[in-house]
């Protein structure tokens, strides 16, 4: 599977992708920083007790680019310039699991 078609709504703080099989799924930008599967922040998950919840600012879960990393992958860009996450198509289409 890979995406057709990717929107972020800004006003809604959702990732809109239009996957190959026909779904639409929509996630949140708070589950995708949460979730940023870059080195930084899984450590930083590591060093935090299992409980933790992160507050995050709007510029932290406000996306400010997208860019597509060959043909597996999106860096997402967020507007307090983190960008190191790169997330894989199998790793995104996982959060309509969830």
């Amino acid at each position: 599977m890979f995406p057709v078609k990717i929107k972020y709504d800004a006003e809604k703080n959702l990732l809109i992708i239009n996957w190959s099989d026909n779904l639409e799924q929509k996630i949140k930008s708070a589950d995708l920083r949460f979730n940023c599967p870059c080195a930084i922040c899984q450590a930083e998950k590591e060093e935090q007790s299992e409980s933790y919840i992160p507050i995050y600012s709007s510029e932290q879960i406000s996306i400010q680019d997208i860019k597509i990393i060959g043909n597996y992958a999106l860096n997402i860009i967020w507007k307090d310039n983190h960008d190191t996450g790169i997330y894989d198509f199998s790793y995104l289409r996982k959060f309509s699991e969830k």
